[in-house]
């Protein structure tokens, strides 16, 4: 009886020593020492409770896609710009959609520093374009939508964006050509492609208006 209980205490000692993150009891009937595997109360208290920083991370900015008048104004306006109003291009076209000078003097709009900073006037200043365009490109409106030219179904807004890209009487004479008359920008962007690019949107809430106001 005594080996057996030599031989308990010898495996108890072991226990012991790995184990000395854990609560220890005492057996009152045998008075050996005996280790349960229960947690002493400070145990967790070695674990970090720092705060730890998130993961970094990127943040991608993508337009908005649905075919609404929104989805429409967002997508060629990243396209544009990358829908960022501080932009000057190469050519000296401003803000996210690119407007030129002469264009903003169109709606009385001769700084060009605040306009840069001004996000309310950039949309502004694109809805009111939208419907010059409109206002000179009805009748053409009316009368291609729907046919296919050069191989691209047109639409109102598709129109409605060349006419931003290449001006409203190049799109005029696309139209009006079959597409013979083609129109490309500094940067090589066609007619073609913008009225293929642009198509499908709702375009239908731009009143045509030869003289907005802002």
């Amino acid at each position: 009886m005594k080996k057996k209980v030599l031989k308990l205490s010898g495996i108890i000692t072991v226990l012991f020593i790995v184990t000395t993150g854990f609560k220890s009891w005492t057996n009152a009937i045998t008075s050996n020492k005996v280790v349960y595997n229960l947690p002493s109360v400070n145990y967790f208290a070695t674990v970090s409770q720092e705060k730890q920083e998130p993961a970094p991370y990127t943040l991608i900015m993508t337009p908005f896609t649905g075919n609404s008048f929104v989805g429409f104004k967002e997508a060629l306006g990243f396209k544009e710009s990358q829908g960022k109003y501080h932009v000057i291009n190469t050519l000296g076209y401003l803000g996210k959609y690119q407007f030129g000078k002469s264009t903003l003097k169109r709606f009385n709009i001769h700084n060009t520093s605040e306009f840069l900073k001004d996000s309310k006037l950039q949309e502004d200043a694109f809805l009111a374009l939208c419907s010059v365009n409109k206002w000179i490109l009805i009748r053409d409106i009316k009368r291609f939508v729907g046919k296919r030219i050069n191989g691209t179904i047109i639409t109102e807004s598709g129109i409605l964006a060349a006419a931003h890209l290449a001006g409203a009487g190049n799109v005029k004479r696309y139209l009006r050509s079959y597409g013979a008359e083609e129109f490309e920008d500094a940067y090589g962007t066609s007619i073609k492609y913008y009225l293929k690019k642009f198509a499908g949107f709702d375009t239908s809430m731009v009143e045509p208006n030869k003289k907005p106001e802002l």
